[in-house]
């Protein structure tokens, strides 16, 4: 019901026009293979499927992207770290392609932290990160520029902490419409990001150093807007 709601209020907001019943979620994820999704730069053994869950081992660093880009959505997906201090995220309106230093794409990311990565983060006075950190930290990669609503530097943190520890489920509900992306932690939007300057583009799942579990991967696209050819990723042959 909630997620009916807000399917409503973003479609107001998007266009007069669009009907609520239109609108289908689609799972990007079946359950059984790695059907539409092309691995960037990690290898054969990063990501596989096992007992119906994606699972990527976490090396080397790097993404695999979805098989064609995607504008206006929402964006519901499941995951957890088996790993303390676990590290990974998925990536918005991204190039196809990796850059050659960071092994990561140009695109907005929406960090996922295990609990324990503060604790292993130290700073150099002794001190820990803000645990809002961990969960759910929005922020333009690669050169991607956006304005945090909760800033820390130019990244937005959440306002709370709702992520859970090593072996728990987390879900991510992203509801990103032209350049401004609004992201619910386990059933509360707590973080939120606007005016990207890349709007439309690929999504991409990042291997980062420790095993993450994904499932329940689904889209549900929502009419185009602000997107031109001056704020869309760059397209690429299908299959490179």
């Amino acid at each position: 019901m909630i997620l009916r709601v807000l399917l409503l209020a973003v479609v107001a907001f998007a266009t007069a026009s669009a009907r609520a019943e239109d609108l289908v979620a689609r799972d990007l994820f079946n359950g059984k293979d790695l059907s539409g999704w092309i691995d960037v730069n990690t290898s054969p053994e990063t990501w596989s499927v096992r007992d119906g869950l994606l699972v990527c081992t976490g090396l080397p660093i790097g993404v695999m992207r979805s098989d064609r880009q995607y504008e206006n959505f929402i964006l519901e997906i499941e995951w957890r770290h088996m790993q303390p201090g676990g590290n990974s995220g998925v990536f918005l309106w991204c190039d196809a392609v990796a850059q050659e230093r960071t092994r990561l794409p140009k695109g907005m990311e929406v960090q996922m932290l295990e609990l324990d990565w503060v604790n292993q983060h130290k700073k150099k006075d002794g001190t820990l990160p803000p645990i809002a950190y961990v969960h759910g930290e929005l922020f333009g990669a690669g050169g991607m520029t956006a304005t945090p609503e909760n800033p820390r530097g130019n990244r937005s943190k959440s306002v709370e902490n709702r992520c859970k520890g090593v072996g728990q489920w987390n879900r991510y509900v992203v509801v990103a419409v032209d350049g401004n992306v609004k992201l619910s932690v386990n059933g509360k939007f707590v973080n939120g990001i606007r005016d990207a300057s890349v709007r439309k583009g690929y999504l991409c799942l990042e291997s980062e150093g420790k095993e993450i579990h994904f499932r329940k991967i689904r889209i549900t696209e929502l009419p185009g807007g602000l997107a031109d050819e001056s704020n869309t990723a760059p397209l690429i042959e299908e299959g490179l």
